[in-house]
């Protein structure tokens, strides 16, 4: 093994010269590669320099394009989060009718065991006068509009039988209720699930246009690092290509 080899194994600053060296005069190299370049040595600098301003002014109009491209994304995340917010809210609110209707149901079906351990002790025959037909159907109306302003049933509910006897009509009453809530359940199990679908799906919208964002800005400022050289005259400096190239 010669010296220098062994120099550049061995010292890692003989090498790091060598390397931007090389570097350096790689430009020089393509120009005297080429046979145009070495018959007309200025009108190839001056296509080379003039070449190397046109790549910096496209990088420079790639970084604007794409730091544009980067706050139109931003503003789009930004209207997405906040609609997304909206979709949250309607989640929440959804679980809160929910756990609401639940609730209600098991009530339900604690009023429908007492109105059924009530009506175990014996109730009369229907009604067989026509006072006690009216006032079993007063107590009937009361009940049922009673329950409809809990909550409990609908409000038109209709189909009721006045001839039954008050115990008896509790127990109906408490069987429908039950059967109205446990529907009002299940519409709330499925409005719950996809009130939370559409909030997780606003959700990941917002990550994935603000991920799409910041790829936008960094690309914007790699593209951006690359600024194109401030242009001198040849009579204040007087070491333009052509001149570097005559002497």
């Amino acid at each position: 093994m010669n010296v220098i080899a062994e120099m550049l194994l061995t010292e890692p600053a003989p090498a790091a010269i060598w390397a931007t060296l090389m570097l350096l005069t790689f430009p020089a190299l393509l120009l005297l590669g080429s046979p145009n370049a070495t018959r007309h040595p200025r009108r190839a600098a001056r296509e080379w320099v003039a070449a190397l301003r046109h790549r910096d002014e496209e990088r420079l109009a790639e970084a604007a394009q794409a730091s544009r491209c980067a706050e139109e994304i931003r503003a789009a995340a930004d209207h997405a989060a906040t609609s997304a917010q909206r979709w949250q809210q309607l989640w929440e609110q959804s679980e809160d009718e929910l756990n609401a209707a639940w609730q209600g149901w098991l009530d339900a079906d604690d009023r429908l065991r007492k109105a059924l351990t009530a009506a175990a002790w014996g109730t009369p025959p229907t009604a067989r006068t026509c006072e006690e037909y009216a006032a079993r159907e007063r107590y009937l109306l009361r009940a049922v509009a009673a329950a409809a302003d809990r909550g409990e049933l609908p409000a038109d509910g209709h189909g009721w039988d006045a001839r039954l006897h008050p115990a008896e009509q509790d127990v109906v009453i408490a069987r429908a209720s039950r059967a109205w809530l446990r529907q009002r359940y299940e519409r709330a199990v499925a409005a719950e699930r996809a009130a939370r679908h559409d909030a997780e799906r606003a959700h990941r919208a917002v990550g994935s246009l603000r991920h799409e964002a910041h790829v936008a800005a960094v690309q914007a400022r790699e593209l951006s690092g690359l600024r194109p050289a401030p242009r001198r005259g040849r009579a204040a400096t007087g070491h333009g290509p052509e001149t570097v190239l005559a002497s």
